[in-house]
């Protein structure tokens, strides 16, 4: 499974260590990922799904619901 949240489209991207000598390094910055269990009311069903906390405060702030809506229209549910 990606690190990819299902809601927000958010992936692990990359960049470097800078040492003190200032040399780089290649490193990612991973996504703050939580494997979590919905209960969705309007299809009657428990889902579960990959979602970042900037995710989790997105359904917390329009619902579940809208929240799928949106992430199906910009493709980000697998």
């Amino acid at each position: 499974m990606s690190k990819i949240c299902q809601i927000t489209g958010k992936k692990a991207m990359g960049g470097c260590n800078v040492s003190h000598s200032k040399r780089h390094t290649k490193r990612t910055f991973d996504v703050n990922l939580f494997r979590r269990k919905f209960y969705w009311v309007e299809q009657d069903v428990w889902i579960e799904l990959n979602v970042s906390a900037a995710g989790l405060r997105t359904i917390n702030k329009i619902g579940l619901d809208a929240a799928l809506k949106q992430a199906a229209d910009k493709g980000y549910l697998y």
